[in-house]
């Protein structure tokens, strides 16, 4: 596993999706062994002070009943519980969804619920990893409630994995939607970067768009840069990918260079996604940093990643 991949947040896990068991699953509620993480809307609890997922509600006399159940797999290695009590490696993981009224009963406390992208950089690899997945397949359901083809309502079975009509029918599988994110680098090894219209206040990112049907990753990666920046990439460079389930992607990462035979002051924004890029040495980069994506994210890494090491 290479360094890049190793900072990404949500890219590890310490779960086995134990798909074999999935067919299985309807009765791991019963388990008291099995341990719960609790949905609200786009958001998980979490125990009080930063001490990670808040999974051991088995015995909780406040929660409501189970509702909507999601197997996620198995524990591959020991999990540490902010009481002290550990979860050794094959203990099972089941998400359940609550009302509003029913979360504000279990857990009053606002900052009790965050969502991922406010807690991710708090929680270790596997508690990341669980609450990714857990929303990830959570938004699939709320998205495909009816079958495409019939119309007709869609049940879940398969411990969540699989939706398909009450009567029997065609299933329907989760999907995700690859997307590349890409930090271009000139001759003079400065980075290009780019300010999306709707960012208010401003802020400078790595360039991002959707795999369209027939496209490798590396033809989207030129595609959309020279869409939003009329700027000529070679010799892509992998990085690594990320999970980014707002609400079903996953981001492929790389580094391009700018053709050499392109003068980067020819490089322009689209007006229309992209309203400003702008070329930044590494010292200008140190003092901008206040405009960087967050460091949950796998724009930053790419960014690190050109740096030489984090930017704190």
């Amino acid at each position: 596993m290479n360094d890049f991949v190793q900072r990404l947040p949500f890219a590890l896990s310490g779960i086995d999706r134990d798909d074999l068991g999935r067919k299985s699953a309807d009765g791991l509620l019963e388990n008291p062994g099995t341990r719960i993480l609790v949905q609200r809307r786009d958001t998980a609890l979490v125990a009080p002070r930063g001490g990670g997922l808040a999974l051991d509600l088995r015995e909780n006399k406040n929660l409501p009943s189970y509702r909507d159940p999601i197997y996620l797999g198995k524990l591959v290695e020991p999990r540490e519980n902010p009481d002290g009590r550990v979860d050794e490696t094959g203990t099972p993981i089941v998400a359940v969804a609550i009302e509003d009224f029913e979360a504000s009963q279990l857990e009053p406390e606002a900052d009790r619920w965050p969502m991922l992208n406010e807690s991710g950089l708090q929680l270790d690899r596997t508690d990341a990893s669980l609450y990714a997945e857990a929303l990830a397949i959570r938004n699939f359901h709320r998205n495909h409630q009816h079958s495409p083809l019939t119309g007709e309502r869609l049940a879940m079975e398969h411990g969540g994995w699989v939706v398909r009509p009450e009567d029997g029918g065609q299933p329907v599988f989760p999907r995700v939607d690859p997307a590349i994110i890409i930090g271009v680098v000139d001759k003079d090894d400065r980075i290009l970067l780019g300010a999306n219209v709707n960012w208010k206040p401003k802020r400078y990112s790595t360039f991002a768009g959707f795999v369209e049907p027939g496209e490798s990753f590396e033809q989207a990666a030129t595609r959309e840069v020279m869409e939003e920046a009329g700027a000529r990439i070679v010799n892509h460079r992998y990085l690594g990918s990320q999970p980014w389930p707002f609400p079903a992607s996953v981001m492929i990462g790389f580094l391009g260079e700018l053709d050499p035979e392109q003068d980067p002051a020819t490089v322009r924004p689209d007006n229309e996604e992209i309203a400003e890029v702008r070329w930044f040495t590494r010292e200008e980069i140190r003092e901008n940093i206040d405009l960087l994506p967050p460091r949950i994210s796998i724009s930053r890494a790419i960014i690190e990643e050109w740096y030489g090491g984090p930017l704190d």
